[in-house]
C-alpha cells in the first residue's frame, strides 16, 4: 500500500517481517522502531484523512462536504448512514415525499448515528419494512452555518446497490438514483449534489479515519449532540485495547487485561481535553492504544500533541511503533 497524501513529521524505510495471528505474544521478529505522525485535519477541523498503520501514511483525504450519506456495500447490506463530521440527523415521518411538510413540534425526535458505528444505532435503522420518509437536516458546513433540510427515501436494496428518492422540504424537486454498491469498500458514498462520489479508499488500503464525528449524551442526560474531532475506525476491521502506561514499556501481553473493541469509536477523541485554564488542548500522552489492523498486525500508539509548529490546531501528532 502506498499513502496518496503522506503527512508524516517523519518518515523511516521500515522492512517488516513477521505477523501476529493471535492476542496471546508469539516469538517474532523486530519489526521496527518508534515512527512520529501528523494527520492535519486543519484548524477548522474541515478534513476527512484516511490513515494506514502499515506504511504510516494518509492514503486518501477529502472535504467533510464533499458526501451526504454513506450506503453498506456488502451483498446482503442495508444500512445508511448520516455525514457524521456535519452533525447530521434525521426523523422519520409519515409524511408523502412528494407534498409539503412541517417540522413543528419534532422536538427531540430527531437521531443522529451514534459514534460506536453498531446496528442498532443508526438514525435511520431498519428501514426496510416500511420504507419511511425521513426529514434529514443536513448539519453545518465548514463556516458552522445550517446547511438545510431535505425529504428522504429508500425504496429498495439489493445485493448491486440502493434505489434513492429525495425532495425538498416543501415536496417539490423529487429526484431519484440508484447507488451502486462497491465490493472492495465497506461504504459507497452519496451526495445530493453530485450524486455518487468516492471517498473511502478500498478495504485492505487504510485502518483509521481522522476527522469530526458526532457525539451524544444519551439518557438519563438530556439528550445533546455535539462535534469532536478524533479518530474513528472508518469500518476497516481495525480491533483496537486501552489502557494507560509508559507508552514503551507497553507489549502485546497487556491486551490480556484489556480486551480489544471493534467499536468505530474505540480510540475516538477523548486523548486530548480542553484545558479552561490553559486556553489549549492538553494530550494524553499515557493513553495508549494497542491496534490490530485487517490483516492481523498489532500496533501501539499514543498522541503527543494537538497543534503544528504555528501553534494551530487540529494537527495531531502521534507516535506509533509495530508490535
Amino acid at each position: 500500500m502506498k499513502g496518496l497524501v503522506p503527512l508524516l513529521a517523519s518518515l523511516c524505510g521500515l522492512a517488516f517481517t513477521g505477523c501476529l495471528k493471535e492476542e496471546v505474544p508469539v516469538p517474532k521478529a523486530p519489526r521496527g522502531g518508534v515512527v512520529e505522525c501528523v494527520a492535519q485535519v486543519g484548524p477548522a477541523y474541515d478534513q476527512q484523512l484516511w490513515f494506514d498503520l502499515g506504511t504510516y501514511s494518509v492514503v486518501a483525504q477529502n472535504s467533510k462536504m464533499d458526501w451526504d450519506l454513506a450506503f453498506e456495500c456488502a451483498p446482503d447490506g442495508w444500512q445508511v448512514r448520516l455525514n457524521y463530521a456535519r452533525l447530521m440527523r434525521a426523523h422519520r415521518s409519515s409524511a408523502a415525499l412528494d407534498q409539503p411538510t412541517d417540522t413543528t413540534g419534532f422536538g427531540n425526535t430527531w437521531k443522529v448515528d451514534l459514534p460506536d458505528g453498531r446496528t442498532d444505532s443508526l438514525a435511520f435503522g431498519d428501514w426496510r419494512a416500511e420504507l419511511p420518509v425521513f426529514i434529514v437536516d443536513m448539519g453545518f458546513n465548514t463556516a458552522g452555518l445550517p446547511i438545510g433540510l431535505r425529504k428522504v427515501q429508500l425504496t429498495s436494496v439489493t445485493p448491486a446497490g440502493f434505489e434513492l428518492r429525495w425532495a425538498n422540504l416543501d415536496g417539490s424537486g423529487v429526484q431519484q438514483i440508484t447507488v451502486p454498491k462497491d465490493p472492495a469498500r465497506a461504504y459507497a458514498h452519496f451526495s445530493f449534489g453530485n450524486g455518487v462520489v468516492q471517498i473511502a479508499p478500498p478495504l485492505g488500503t487504510y485502518d483509521m479515519v481522522f476527522t469530526q464525528y458526532t457525539e451524544q449524551f444519551l439518557p438519563p442526560d438530556p439528550y445533546l449532540a455535539y462535534l469532536v474531532t478524533g479518530t474513528v475506525n472508518g469500518f476497516s476491521g481495525m480491533r483496537v485495547a486501552e489502557l494507560e502506561g509508559v507508552f514503551s514499556e507497553v507489549a502485546l501481553n497487556d491486551t490480556l487485561a484489556h480486551p480489544f473493541t471493534a467499536d468505530q469509536d474505540a480510540i475516538g477523541y477523548n486523548w486530548k481535553a480542553y484545558s479552561f485554564d490553559s486556553g489549549v488542548y492538553e494530550v494524553y500522552s499515557n493513553k495508549v492504544y494497542i491496534v490490530q489492523d485487517r490483516e492481523g498486525y498489532f500496533f501501539k500508539l499514543h498522541f503527543v500533541d494537538y497543534y503544528d509548529s504555528q501553534g494551530q490546531r487540529g494537527s495531531p501528532k502521534f507516535e506509533v511503533m509495530p508490535l
